[in-house]
């Protein structure tokens, strides 16, 4: 194959973005029954499907470890950079930490390679790694047939002050920080379904960091947080419900990127958010009938450096709205985390 700085990257990747992650059911089967390694300083590990790792070394310091890469999810290759590390990035700000540094992760093809093409990639994410303050230091590649990058992140957090998924409590209010779509419009644009100024929006959102969103959760005091990839919305909530709690979704307020719903019905839906519907479906979502089937698929579309989900007491709600306005951070009050276990979703 001749690859060339006129190549679309999205056209070499059979899954893109975050899109191209093992579904929760397959993820679930995969884990089941490995060893565990019992560690007192292992504050978060992988048994509440969390955005990142914890581990205490101090009484006052906490490292906070993740990984996240992906094939190509837009075809400009420093567009792709960015998105792919602001994505890697999220993971540190849901868990309310600060970044330190990371380590990059790159596949490649090896032969009619146009250097430029991967330069850009990389060039890419340090972009994004240098708006979030931290520079990456090193990193690793492979030969592949399938482009795909993304960042090694390690940041800090006071051991006692992260933020979890799971920790949300009943009557939390919950708050996205990003409309959903990225998915659909993503896949229109492999399509040729729209063109390039149709995409910017999602483009927009991909890069934006998360940075102030979780600066404004910890200051308003969240209960719980996550950050919305590639499980989408309803099964990023799941794992926030944590089996223990449930939870009631106004469909009506949940943010939307333009076109996303038209495209959803006229069928530009990727495979991982069908995958993500068919999850919720056997989880027992509930959906209200008045719920159209393109808004379904839109709770449940995979997104790639999607927004954070926070559950915030009702007290406090408040509190936060006004954290998120003064760093001018689009959000919605969405629903509410319920003591009843179920996910309902409301016309």
């Amino acid at each position: 194959m001749t690859f060339d700085t006129t190549t679309r990257l999205t056209h070499l990747a059979e899954c893109a973005g975050c899109a191209a992650k093992f579904d929760q059911r397959s993820l679930a089967a995969v884990l089941a029954g490995l060893p565990s390694f019992a560690d007192p300083n292992v504050l978060v590990g992988n048994a509440s499907a969390d955005d990142a790792a914890i581990y205490r070394i101090s009484d006052d310091v906490a490292l906070v470890l993740t990984v996240d890469f992906f094939p190509p999810i837009v075809d400009d290759p420093r567009t792709f950079g960015r998105i792919a590390a602001t994505n890697a990035l999220s993971d540190i700000y849901a868990m309310g930490a600060t970044p330190l540094a990371a380590l990059a992760i790159t596949a490649f093809p090896d032969e009619n390679v146009d250097p430029a093409v991967l330069h850009a990639i990389l060039a890419g994410g340090i972009e994004a790694a240098s708006q979030a303050g931290i520079a990456i230091v090193g990193g690793h590649t492979v030969k592949d047939s399938e482009p795909k990058y993304g960042l090694s992140v390690v940041g800090r957090v006071h051991p006692e002050r992260h933020v979890r998924n799971d920790s949300g409590r009943a009557g939390d209010v919950l708050v996205l920080t990003k409309p959903l779509g990225t998915g659909i419009l993503t896949t229109a644009r492999r399509r040729d379904l729209i063109d390039d100024a149709a995409l910017e929006p999602a483009i927009e959102a991909m890069t934006t960091l998360n940075r102030g969103a979780s600066e404004a959760m910890l200051a308003a005091g969240a209960s719980a947080a996550t950050d919305v990839t590639g499980f989408g919305l309803l099964g990023h909530l799941h794992e926030m419900c944590a089996a223990r709690l449930g939870a009631r979704i106004d469909s009506s307020a949940v943010p939307l990127l333009a076109r996303a719903l038209d495209l959803a019905r006229s069928g530009a839906v990727p495979g991982g958010t069908r995958t993500n519907y068919e999850t919720a479906r056997s989880r027992g979502v509930s959906f209200d009938a008045g719920v159209e089937d393109a808004l379904r698929l839109l709770l449940c579309d995979a997104q790639t450096s999607g927004g954070l989900l926070i559950a915030i007491p009702p007290d406090r709600a408040d509190h936060l709205t006004r954290e998120l306005n003064a760093r001018t951070i689009p959000h919605a009050r969405i629903g509410t985390l319920t003591e009843s276990p179920g996910i309902q979703i409301l016309a």
